[in-house]
Parts: structure tokens; C-alpha cells; sequence
């Protein structure tokens, strides 16, 4: 199979959707059963909540930056150039 314009950018454009749909669920998750998943944690890591919420908030933000940086802005770029 060749790897075309076309098909790399709509793997990108899918790769964004499913990356922001993880990042979605993650945060519904985290901010609806916050308690129940510090619990489950917090028996297998010693931690304060204080230390388990600053975790997750780092981790989704570099998550997000890491889907703009590595699919978002490629995307873009090959629908400006296409």
C-alpha cells in the first residue's frame, strides 16, 4: 500500500479523534470517580491525594500537548498543503 498525502493525513485526522476521545474519557473518569481511583492507587503507592491529583492533571496536560504536537499540528499542516 502506498502511504499518500491523502491517506497519511486522514490517519492523522483519526489519530486526533482517538487520542482526544482517551484524553476525553480520562478526564470524565478522573473528575467522576476520583475517590474510588485515588483508593485503588493509593493501596499500591504510598501518596497524598494532594500528590495523586497533581499527577493526573501533569499527565493530561502533557498528553494533550503531545496530541496537538504529534497529530493535531501535522494534520493541519498537510490540509493547508493539500
Amino acid at each position: 500500500m502506498e502511504m499518500t498525502l491523502e491517506l497519511t493525513r486522514d490517519f492523522l485526522g483519526w489519530c486526533t479523534l482517538i487520542n482526544i476521545g482517551i484524553m476525553i474519557l480520562w478526564a470524565l473518569m478522573f473528575f467522576g470517580a476520583r475517590g474510588w481511583i485515588y483508593r485503588f492507587h493509593s493501596r499500591m503507592f504510598s501518596m497524598s491525594e494532594e500528590r495523586f491529583n497533581s499527577i493526573h492533571y501533569g499527565a493530561m496536560a502533557y498528553y494533550k500537548l503531545t496530541i496537538f504536537v504529534f497529530n493535531l499540528v501535522p494534520y493541519l499542516a498537510l490540509r493547508i498543503v493539500g
